[in-house]
């Protein structure tokens, strides 16, 4: 006998702002706003913008349609089911809504009365290809400024419905970027018909002022992360990554001495390989107990050309030093190099050293820097002085000047960027655990 699918939780519904109810309630025929085909939502994280999104796709498709299709994507089908689906589901337990999901397979989806609402990842090119042949009455995009522009683009070719309404929440990226040039520019706006709501914490009654606090010292005061994140501004990333360590460097330095005092409850190696121009580096990042503090422990750097058992057995006197001072399990490698990584897992099975030798999840660069950048406004990742290598990297990395538009971080060869590579390994793995962590 099949298991019987656990029920999710009730929703917990809060008071709602008055920007929240306009998107909640744009679409009402009564309304001016309802002429537009298009609601974009975009500003600060935690403001409150994808809950009333949420709210307000579900009534207006329930009101206006029957026996019709409905697009809901997300940057990932994972980051869709834990910020849309779920609290989706929690509102129509509340609500008494009867519904189906079906959680896999190519047609994923949760039927809805007599509406199905078609579930999908958007975090590749290629993504836009499972949108063919779908005919639907509208859509909403979680995220859509993570999105391609080719999923975006194809999401309104299949809405073609008399009715449709096409539904974004985002928070900002590059003035340059196409969500703002091709839908928030005035002319486009008036054009497509574009009705922009921006959001702030301050619209998320939900929200304490402590944990506004909070989240507001999480980056550094006029970086291009606090202007994105906190402010809700599209704004061009340039100069200096990591400002705010670069101008105080030395207040992140640590020797024993601090250790002494802070017990590291575990540590994890990043592993990037080397290539003609650039280094083998490795990096052994270690996490106070509740991530408190992350610390950068010990490196390796060597630029000159390898053979792979000159690497493997680098890489045992690498493990055998960190193993001998702390608790060491996984090391995440360059998943680039495949013939390497099986390399290196021979050769510590062979030598009888215990580790596991992960692929790295490599995520998007700038989900890398942004996580760095709130350690390091928090005051929350450290190193040791001897890592020069990974200093000087920290200290050094740039936006590239020639991409204004791109936000893309300069590798020129002569940047240190296996440094940042390795040392991003080594804890992308518990990124997301620790970033809003208060210490």
């Amino acid at each position: 006998m099949p298991k019987k699918q656990k029920r999710p939780a009730k929703f917990d519904f809060k008071p709602f702002s008055d920007q929240q109810k306009r998107l909640i309630h744009w679409w009402r025929p009564a309304a001016r706003s309802s002429e537009n085909n298009y609601v974009i939502a975009d500003g600060s994280i935690r403001s409150g913008k994808t809950i009333a999104c949420i709210i307000g796709f579900l009534t207006w498709s329930q009101e206006m349609f029957s026996g019709q299709s409905f697009i809901l994507a997300g940057k990932t089908m994972g980051a869709l089911k834990k910020n849309v689906v779920r609290p989706m589901l929690q509102m129509l337990e509340a609500w008494g809504w009867p519904y189906t999901y079906i959680r896999s397979g190519t047609d994923a989806r949760i039927e809805i009365g007599n509406n199905a609402y078609y579930l999908y990842g958007a975090n590749t090119e290629a993504a836009q290809d499972a949108l063919q042949g779908l005919t639907a009455a509208g859509a909403y995009l979680d995220e859509a400024a993570l999105f391609p522009k080719s999923f975006v683009d194809q999401a309104v070719a299949r809405c073609s419905v008399d009715g449709w309404k096409f539904w974004m929440n985002c928070n900002p990226e590059s003035p340059h970027h196409f969500i703002r040039e091709e839908y928030l520019d005035p002319e486009e706006m008036a054009r497509k018909k574009v009705y922009h709501l921006h959001f702030t914490m301050d619209d998320n009654y939900s929200l304490s002022p402590k944990r506004k606090a909070e989240y507001k010292a999480a980056w550094p005061h006029g970086s291009v992360f606090y202007k994105r994140f906190i402010l809700g501004l599209w704004v061009a990333a340039e100069g200096l990554i990591y400002q705010q360590f670069a101008d105080h460097v030395k207040d992140y330095l640590i020797s024993d001495d601090w250790l002494t005092g802070h017990e590291i409850a575990y540590a994890v190696i990043g592993v990037d390989f080397g290539g003609t121009k650039s280094a083998h580096s490795f990096t052994l990042t270690g996490f106070t107990k509740g991530f408190k503090q992350v610390v950068v422990l010990d490196e390796y750097y060597c630029k000159k050309r390898l053979n792979p058992a000159q690497l493997q057995e680098d890489f045992l006197d690498f493990v055998r030093r960190a193993q001998g001072r702390f608790k060491v399990y996984e090391a995440y490698c360059d998943s680039a190099e495949q013939t390497l990584i099986s390399g290196l897992e021979a050769a510590c099975i062979q030598a009888g050293v215990g580790i596991d030798i992960c692929n790295a999840i490599k995520g998007p660069i700038n989900d890398r820097i942004a996580f760095y950048n709130s350690l390091i406004a928090q005051r929350r990742w450290f190193v040791m002085a001897h890592c020069e290598h990974i200093i000087g990297a920290f200290e050094q990395a740039v936006y590239d000047d020639k991409k204004p538009h791109q936000d893309v971080r300069l590798d020129d060869g002569m940047m240190n960027v296996d440094s940042l590579d390795s040392t991003e390994y080594s804890t992308e793995s518990v990124q997301n655990d620790i970033l809003y962590i208060a210490a």
